[in-house]
């Protein structure tokens, strides 16, 4: 069969719902014959492969928009033996963070053809991982991406393996195989903060960190003490506070640290909702910030940058974060190698604000 130049009319296939014949549409076999190519290529170009050329993507393109062809998600589905849905599963206690999250996945899935679907979940319940399999296994999951700290948790993964469930895991260290991996280095992004509150001339620093089942609390609490400790300066047990990356423990942080008789004169929180909480507890005894009290949080959330002082914190590119993961999910499916993609790990890095100064 001779090609068709790019952009002339493609003959209608008999099944076309065009061409006279009622209750019929175009399949991708009518747009495999009329723009001279396999079934295969059609597929690619559908799926947005970069292994198709350029002329030929023109060629299929033209003919589906020619024939008003639309794949079929059950039909797509069923070929590939799972739907077209992308998982995230959180158990993260921190909303902005989920949907910054949430939104750079979606920044990925743009003409992919996949939607996400979300499962918000607690590592605390013995049904967790019962959850977990309903949930994959009644959507039929393309794949599944994971923040921590569910990330963190080897059931889980053992599990997804079990259901043959792709997965790509975001995590403050390595954990796994670097096709399923988003390494975010979290230590790297704390020890800037104990440095700069150092070089403010702070030596009363206090420490809330998150809870013991997020490995980021571990990480990024030891890059902290480590970094403090280069410096000369020991932290003091009393200024330890465990938290539970929440605004309410933060409230809660705030008031233990502030009523001691010796008091911090800065305090390091482990993401920005606590260090907002803790700035309310301040100012809630009184206190003027940031004469009084200087704050660093960690994530860099929108809202730091909205309260007022405005808060010093950790920058974690949370959306490109996602985005990151999920375009890695979407690798195989575009005939690209995950492994390969320069997307493995970001690096956290300190925004310099209002809420800390030097100390008085």
């Amino acid at each position: 069969m001779a090609r068709r130049q790019i952009g002339e009319q493609p003959t209608l296939a008999q099944d076309d719902p065009r061409s006279g014949r009622p209750g019929k549409r175009a399949t991708i076999n009518d747009v495999a014959r009329e723009a001279n190519v396999s079934k295969k290529t059609v597929s690619r170009v559908i799926n947005q492969s970069p292994f198709v050329k350029e002329d030929t993507r023109e060629r299929v393109d033209a003919v589906i928009k020619a024939l008003g062809f639309t794949p079929d998600p059950q039909a797509r589905a069923l070929a590939f033996r799972r739907s077209f849905l992308v998982g995230l599963i959180y158990d993260n206690p921190s909303p902005t963070y989920v949907v910054n999250m949430q939104q750079g996945v979606l920044d990925a899935l743009k003409g992919s053809g996949l939607e996400l679907v979300v499962h918000p979940c607690n590592r605390d319940v013995p049904t967790l991982l019962e959850d977990i399999r309903g949930f994959v296994e009644r959507q039929r999951l393309y794949g599944v991406i994971m923040p921590p700290s569910v990330s963190e948790d080897e059931r889980v993964i053992d599990l997804l393996r079990e259901l043959d469930c792709p997965y790509v895991r975001i995590a403050s260290v390595a954990l796994d195989k670097p096709e399923a991996m988003l390494v975010t280095n979290d230590w790297i992004g704390a020890a800037e903060a104990a440095n700069h509150l150092a070089a403010l001339g702070h030596r009363r620093i206090g420490l809330v960190r998150g809870p013991d089942l997020f490995r980021s609390s571990a990480v990024r609490g030891k890059g902290f003490r480590d970094a403090l400790a280069e410096r000369g300066i020991p932290l003091n047990p009393a200024y330890d506070f465990k938290g539970a990356y929440t605004f309410e423990s933060g409230v809660d942080a705030g008031h233990a640290l502030l009523s001691l008789d010796t008091p911090p004169t800065a305090i390091f929180t482990l993401n920005d909702d606590m260090a907002i909480g803790v700035m309310q507890a301040a100012r809630e005894r009184g206190l003027e910030l940031p004469r009084d009290l200087s704050v660093v949080g960690f994530d860099d959330l929108p809202m730091a940058a909205r309260v007022w002082p405005n808060l010093t914190s950790v920058r974690l590119p949370i959306r490109d974060m996602g985005r990151m993961a999920a375009e890695k999910l979407l690798a195989p499916m575009r005939g690209l190698d995950p492994a390969t993609l320069e997307q493995d790990e970001v690096h956290p890095a300190l925004v310099v604000r209002k809420s800390a100064i030097v100390a008085v």
